[in-house]
């Protein structure tokens, strides 16, 4: 069994800074990529961002305000600078993991963590 469990979200103020952390458990051999997606109402979820042990890319809506971080191997956070209403949303972490029992690498989600941005 393996877990994303995501953490950090909630209201912040238009122009403010959020993080939002998420934390990989379980019967984990392997964790290739993590990142973020979102959804806002309405809307069809978009990717955001995503790290490996090597490298980090960036969605355009995320770039040079929003910074992605492999704390560990088994957790990545999400620091959001600049927030503007329009990043409301509920923020999913995803993983590219190998379990312990596995020989190949599946994409786990986790439940998500509202943001909300508004004054």
């Amino acid at each position: 069994q393996v877990q994303l469990v995501e953490s950090g979200g909630g209201l912040v103020q238009p122009g403010g800074s959020l993080r939002i952390s998420c934390a990989a458990s379980g019967s984990i051999g392997s964790i290739n990529l993590m990142g973020w997606y979102r959804q806002a109402p309405g809307k069809q979820r978009e990717w955001v961002a995503d790290a490996t042990a090597f490298d980090t890319n960036y969605a355009d809506a995320a770039k040079g305000r929003f910074t992605i971080c492999r704390d560990d191997a088994k957790t990545v956070a999400l620091q959001m600078n600049s927030l503007k209403p329009e990043d409301t949303a509920v923020y999913y972490c995803n993983a590219e993991i190998r379990r312990v029992e596995d020989t190949v690498f599946k994409r786990y989600w986790g439940q998500g963590t509202q943001v909300t941005v508004s004054s």
